[in-house]
């Protein structure tokens, strides 16, 4: 039984032993690692970051009624273009009964006024005419007949207020009936007409609509909504970890999502000096206006991406920032230069700015250096003395 036991035992060491020598065998047998290199290349990196966002008119204006009634016509669509004066609508003025009943009311007060006070004008000017004569004959003194003289233009002025009442009562028992009436020009108009130049960007009311007139207790119903198309902005959003990398006046590189294979170049003119939390993250608005584009009609609210030129270096010397290397003790950068067939020296390097891909080389390495791969199984390197 012991016997047995010790031939398993040599048998399954000799196996175990020719195993081994038959890995070691196949492993001299396997090439040697090759080194391959790369070059330094010139070209032009850009360091940017990107914001999502909207392409929308610089301004927009809002047509509002400055009377309150029921939209009878509009005159415009959406998309076409429209001068200031131009008609968008009519308005037909719904009167409302109580004040209608009120206007009236105050017509008819003020006439009775007009007449009580000509009544009395009449009676001053008899009064006047009979004390003038006296005082041209001496029988009453200057200071009286002074008296006598001012009462009767007094009451000639009272007479001439209370016809401007009347006047005034009758234009706004005219406005709540129809909406306008004749000397006030365009201060209470049934005609809405567009106050600027530009595209009809939209009509969100349709004849037969209701519609408010703008006042200090109320916004006013939009009629129309008029912008100039040949002055859009981007307007979008950046994340707070990105907001301080950026600053006004930067270049933006526009690309619209709707109009493939061209970029509209813009500046940032603005960034919000307060972030909103959206979606559990700080977000800080930003607005670049686009450089004047005749070729190309962008239209409002398209989606857009804004490339934010943090840094660009042109024409700079670059090589792929996978090539690198880092001293483990002093963290400063370096590659290695291939001196001979598969032999290699370490260069320490000075470098720029990078875009993740390429990083530029300020001084270490010409541009007919070959540098090596190291990205590959290794062992420790070793340079060539």
């Amino acid at each position: 039984m012991k016997r047995s036991s010790t031939v398993i035992v040599l048998i399954l060491i000799v196996i175990i032993f020719g195993v081994s020598l038959f890995y070691l065998w196949n492993k001299n047998q396997e090439d040697p690692i090759t080194y391959t290199t790369d070059v330094p290349v010139e070209q032009t990196i850009v360091v940017k970051t990107v914001a999502t966002g909207n392409i929308v008119p610089k301004e927009e204006v809002l047509i509002k009624p400055n009377i309150s009634g029921v939209i009878e016509d509009i005159y415009i669509e959406a998309g076409e273009y429209v001068k200031t004066g131009d008609l968008i609508a009519k308005i037909r003025v719904i009167p409302n009964v109580s004040s209608l009943t009120s206007a009236k009311n105050s017509i008819a007060t003020n006439q009775t006024a007009l007449q009580t006070a000509k009544i009395n004008l009449e009676t001053q000017e008899a009064n006047y005419n009979r004390q003038k004569a006296l005082f041209e004959k001496g029988v009453i003194s200057e200071n009286d007949f002074d008296g006598i003289k001012n009462t009767y233009l007094q009451t000639k002025q009272a007479v001439a207020q209370a016809e401007i009442n009347v006047t005034s009562a009758k234009q706004n028992f005219d406005i709540i009936k129809t909406g306008t009436t004749s000397g006030l020009g365009n201060i209470a108009q049934t005609l809405i007409r567009s106050t600027v130049s530009g595209m009809v960007l939209d009509v969100p009311v349709k004849a037969g609509n209701q519609v408010i007139e703008a006042n200090n207790f109320n916004e006013g119903t939009s009629i129309a909504t008029l912008a100039d198309v040949n002055k859009m902005i981007f307007e979008g959003k950046v994340d707070e970890s990105e907001v301080g990398k950026i600053k006004e006046d930067l270049p933006l590189e526009i690309t619209v999502g709707a109009i493939e294979n061209k970029t509209f170049d813009a500046i940032l003119d603005y960034i919000a000096p307060q972030g909103v939390e959206e979606n559990g993250a700080i977000q800080f608005e930003i607005k670049g206006t686009l450089n004047k584009v005749d070729d190309v009609f962008i239209r409002a609210g398209l989606s857009a991406n804004a490339s934010i030129i943090l840094d660009k270096a042109e024409n700079v010397l670059a090589i792929k920032e996978a090539l690198v290397q880092y001293d483990e003790k002093t963290q400063l950068p370096f590659v290695e230069i291939e001196e001979g067939d598969q032999e290699f020296v370490r260069k320490d390097v000075e470098l720029g700015i990078s875009d993740g891909i390429f990083v530029q080389v300020k001084s270490g390495i010409s541009k007919d250096d070959k540098i090596k791969v190291w990205n590959q199984i290794q062992g420790t390197p070793k340079y060539a003395q």
